[in-house]
């Protein structure tokens, strides 16, 4: 398959295009910088226009970082623009050649629910309060406007789990020192998800013509804050006590700490395994296991 990744250099990213290229697709990365691959400059059109326009699959990952730093308003703007200029972007080049039979998979995330407190949601759940749950609802608003031209998969990502990146590897070094320990009340609940059920929930979607709409990409079993660090402190060897009280973190990150750190979803996936899909690391023990036994 002529497959298009944006985003292909990141995190998820650039362990998706080198597990579809393993497996044989002919993957192109589209990158800001030319080193990296296609270069283009959302939300402007290019030579990378034609590349998307004849891809049998389009897989937009693209977007900033949401936990890189404080929310002022110049990057919450940032922060949608980064997001709606690749979406649209992207859209408008399938628009090209709107005959094409093609997949376009595009990411968003569990933040698109709310704060929800102890309520189980699933991808049926309506969209809640705040600057994550309006960001979300914007990029896939975007990306609905391929249904007329792609078989349209949005996959909504839960908190990511490898120890080469994300936010498993900013705890590495305090867990690691022995400072390690719950965010808050850690009564919060994690959507998580290790990153290999991640790649696999994506190729199955590519695979599986029946995938169509939004799917909670997220381990069936969420967990709160605490029981997440017991376990991450339990991989390690290391213990788990020291809490990041909440009024530290409000001073340092204002409403990011509110939306992101102090609260979550109890976000379930229903659609994946209803349909077929088995996920290889459902709980958490089985992540950890999984992600520390390739750094040993």
């Amino acid at each position: 398959m002529k497959i298009v990744v944006s985003g292909g250099t990141g995190f998820i990213g650039g362990a998706l295009v080198a597990r579809l290229r393993a497996r044989g697709d002919d993957v192109t990365v589209l990158s800001r910088d030319a080193s990296r691959g296609l270069e283009w400059h959302p939300p402007q059109q290019g030579a990378w226009s034609e590349k998307v326009a004849n891809a049998d699959v389009v897989i937009n990952l693209a977007g900033e970082n949401v936990g890189g730093g404080r929310w002022t308003e110049k990057r919450k703007q940032r922060l949608t623009s980064s997001r709606h200029d690749a979406t649209h972007a992207l859209v408008e080049a399938m628009q090209r050649n709107p005959s094409k039979p093609r997949i376009f998979i595009s990411a968003s995330a569990t933040g698109y629910y709310g704060i929800r407190g102890d309520e189980i949601v699933d991808e049926s759940a309506s969209s809640g309060p705040g600057f994550l749950a309006e960001l979300t609802k914007k990029w896939e608003a975007g990306a609905h406007e391929a249904e007329s031209i792609a078989r349209l998969v949005i996959v909504r990502f839960g908190v990511v789990l490898d120890h080469s990146g994300g936010a498993l590897a900013k705890m590495l070094l305090p867990f690691r020192l022995g400072v390690g320990g719950p965010i808050g009340s850690g009564k919060q609940w994690m959507p998580w998800i290790d990153r290999e059920d991640v790649l696999r929930a994506i190729e199955w979607a590519i695979d599986h013509e029946s995938a169509r709409g939004i799917y909670n990409v997220t381990s069936p079993n969420p967990v709160r804050n605490r029981d997440f660090v017991r376990a991450f402190g339990r991989a390690l060897h290391r213990p788990a006590l020291l809490p990041a009280p909440a009024f530290a973190l409000r001073l340092l990150f204002g409403e990011m700490a509110d939306e992101m750190l102090l609260s979550g979803q109890r976000v379930v996936p229903t659609k994946l395994p209803n349909e077929g899909f088995a996920f290889q690391f459902p709980t958490i023990d089985e992540s950890f296991a999984h992600i520390f036994s390739k750094t040993s």
